[in-house]
């Protein structure tokens, strides 16, 4: 049997692949009023949620509604998908606080000292188009440890298949080694406890 690819985070969905649906307020949109997401049977994540203290949406308005979607996350057992921007140190410390186990930092740009953290305390880091232009976040893709490691496409047109063969050759390894090592980080990111 052909092992599939788990592309963990994408806004284009082909349904080809694992693409784990999620739902959650982007910090972006944490600005246009509290019409929270309604969790289902078909909710595997909350998310893409977090702080972006890089955007114009006030810093106290994307905390309130980061704070309301860890909640929920904690209640339901679920994990996150988590948009980060220049607020490391902050959704770090709100993690903690609402004690969330399953997190995943996707389109990880940073370095190797914020992936250390995050691994520190069990999390996830995703890679996705953008890493390939940035030596810093090549240079953590390439020694992050395996069962910490997923790959995305997020919002790119670029095939999921392609950013495997990228993430294979930074880390000397095969695409097939890569797709194993990702779903099994999916198996324990979904199927955690």
């Amino acid at each position: 049997m052909k092992t599939a690819f788990v592309n963990i985070h994408t806004h284009r969905p082909t349904h080809r692949h694992l693409e784990p649906e999620a739902c959650g307020i982007h910090p972006w949109h944490a600005d246009r009023g509290k019409s929270y997401p309604t969790i289902d049977e078909h909710t595997k994540a909350i998310g893409e949620i977090g702080l972006d203290f890089a955007c114009d949406v006030p810093h106290k308005q994307q905390e309130e509604v980061f704070r309301h979607q860890l909640q929920l996350a904690a209640e339901h057992h679920l994990p996150v998908v988590l948009h980060t921007v220049r607020a490391f140190n902050e959704v770090m410390k709100l993690l903690r606080e609402y004690r969330i186990e399953r997190a995943v930092f996707h389109g990880f740009i940073g370095s190797w000292q914020q992936a250390s953290e995050a691994i520190k305390h069990g999390y996830y880091l995703s890679f996705g188009l953008r890493t390939f232009r940035s030596p810093k976040t090549l240079a953590v893709l390439e020694k992050l440890p395996s069962e910490h490691l997923f790959l995305e496409t997020d919002d790119e047109e670029i095939p999921i298949e392609e950013i495997y063969r990228l993430a294979a050759d930074v880390r000397h390894t095969t695409l097939e080694e890569l797709q194993q090592v990702c779903l099994n980080n999916y198996e324990r990111f979904f199927h955690h406890g």
